[in-house]
């Protein structure tokens, strides 16, 4: 439950990511509260994943989860350049974090 709980975390974190490109500088009010809320609860998640997992794991999961998502709904929604070494990276970083996964008790 504590990995599950932990992805989950990842996921709202890509949310206020994206969010905080909607939010013009926090000066649209409702893009502002979603993104806020997303925070909140992304780091309220993380907490609690972070009751039974390693510090060091959790974090690191969370940003890679974040990380990830952020660049895969960049491309999507922003239009952002898709090349080889960004791919690449990107890959890299699911590689770590599936190599965490695996070598966390």
């Amino acid at each position: 439950m504590p990995w599950i709980i932990l992805v989950l975390a990842g996921l709202f974190e890509v949310g206020w990511a994206i969010g905080l490109k909607y939010t013009d500088g926090f000066s649209k009010l409702w893009p502002t509260v979603g993104t806020v809320a997303a925070m909140a609860i992304s780091l309220g998640l993380l907490g609690i994943a972070m009751k039974t997992l390693p510090v060091g794991t959790a974090y690191a999961i969370w940003v890679g989860v974040g990380a990830v998502g952020t660049v895969i709904l960049g491309i999507v929604l922003f239009h952002e350049p898709v090349n080889a070494l960004r791919v690449i990276s990107v890959l890299l970083i699911v590689a770590g974090l599936v190599g965490l996964k695996l070598a966390t008790p």
